[in-house]
């Protein structure tokens, strides 16, 4: 008997958008007992990831057929191609189009250059496998390559969605259950239409659905967060109040070479600013430890910016190469330094996450129940509930106290 096409996903939330317009152009087209896996290009142990996921499909299940699309795909598809294991690779542009699987090509790849695109494909979806949060996709691509980064070769370049396109795949999701939507894209902060920008597109979102509980934003960028965003933290309740950061790092100079447009304080005085109009602000961030040339003084300045802006959901990252990109010709430290220093900083925000998780014992939480017996807060914290609570809805809880894990425990109120 013949399987429905399954989609693996690796890396980003954008992927988890794309990840279902693919499954539904395959279903649609009819493929059959076919792995369509959706790579990420971030970090090297991202690619080894794919690779490895690649081998064990085609070990456990033999005769299925792998497909394989994504940023790391897109980047280097001779890399891919080249495994025995994978039957064809496609870009990130044909992977958003229907035609891709109507009318499947015969050549091993099919991939485009994807600087030479000018739109966003339009897709609506109703739900999500498997997920009780929805992330909706309003721009693609980023005109402001860090010396890091890889990702802009398989994204390039910024466009956005239009806003009723947007609005109308929001009310849909809404309609089909959804009570929590994440705007997600490569480079949100960057969304610009004529209709306008990200703070125009979420007053207009949270004014046309009104029946939207929930709405969150992925990572933002410091230098694009502008009055009309924190005025909407300030006002908009159902706006939540978490928001993640794509810091870097927290020194001056290291910023510079990785071709940042913010400095340290910058980082800090938007963190002051968002505190001053949402007091119980919850603020995250993307930090590389270990980028090239960077001293012990250097990595000390990005420790201390955790404390510094208030950070509580950091994710660190210890530097990965990526080739063709300018970081990987700048003098590389150790490896045991890197990793020396990234132990380090997920220390320094584990003790800052436990400080604010303790700080929310005794007070209300908002939590989206996404399995039995758990669910997140309105500001990115999982909680073990006490009692039942309907899956993908919304319950109002007493945070009481921790359970053995660290995550906070809730009680129901009325």
């Amino acid at each position: 008997m013949s399987a429905a096409p399954r989609v693996l996903t690796f890396g980003c939330r954008l992927n988890a958008y794309e990840a279902e317009v693919m499954r539904g152009h395959a279903e649609t087209a009819g493929w059959t007992d076919t792995v369509i896996v959706n790579t990420c290009a971030v970090t090297g142990e991202a690619e080894r990831q794919a690779r490895q996921a690649i081998r064990k499909l085609a070990r456990e299940q033999p005769g299925l057929r792998i497909v394989v699309t994504g940023c790391a795909a897109q980047i280097d598809p001779g890399r891919y191609a080249a495994m025995p294991e994978v039957a064809q690779v496609i870009g990130n542009a044909e992977k958003m189009r229907a035609e891709t699987y109507r009318l499947a090509s015969e050549h091993r790849i099919v991939v485009s250059d994807i600087m030479a695109l000018k739109e966003t494909a339009e897709h609506l979806i109703s739900g999500f496998d498997g997920r009780t949060r929805a992330f909706v996709e309003i721009q693609q691509g980023c005109d402001h390559p860090c010396t890091f980064c890889i990702i802009p070769f398989g994204r390039r370049p910024n466009r956005g969605v239009p806003q009723e396109h947007i609005v109308a795949q929001v009310r849909r999701l809404v309609d089909s259950g959804y009570a929590e939507v994440v705007l997600t894209g490569v480079d949100i902060t960057a969304y610009n239409t004529a209709d306008g920008g990200l703070s125009q597109l979420v007053r207009r979102l949270l004014r046309e659905v009104p029946t939207l509980p929930r709405l969150r934003l992925s990572s933002l960028d410091p230098v694009e967060v502008d009055d009309g965003l924190l005025d909407l933290a300030a006002a908009e309740s159902r706006l939540m109040p978490h928001f993640h950061l794509s810091v870097q790092a927290g020194d001056d100079m290291i910023l510079k070479r990785m071709k940042r447009r913010h400095a340290r304080d910058d980082v800090i005085a938007l963190a002051e600013r968002l505190r001053a109009r949402r007091p119980d602000v919850a603020l995250g961030a993307d930090i590389i430890a270990g980028f090239p040339t960077e001293t012990d003084a250097m990595f000390e300045r990005s420790l201390a910016l955790v404390d510094d802006a208030g950070l509580t959901h950091l994710h660190v990252f210890p530097f990965s190469s990526r080739p063709g990109t300018p970081a990987a010709r700048m003098r590389h430290l150790p490896g045991p330094v890197v990793h020396e220093r990234a132990g380090r900083l997920r220390a320094k925000g584990k003790a800052a996450m436990d400080r604010f998780v303790a700080a929310r014992i005794g007070t209300r939480a908002e939590v989206l129940v996404e399995r039995d017996g758990e669910g997140l807060s309105e500001h990115y914290l999982p909680v073990s509930l006490d009692g039942d609570g309907a899956i993908g809805r919304v319950v109002a809880v007493r945070l009481t106290g921790t359970d053995h894990q660290g995550r906070l425990r809730g009680t129901p109120v009325q």
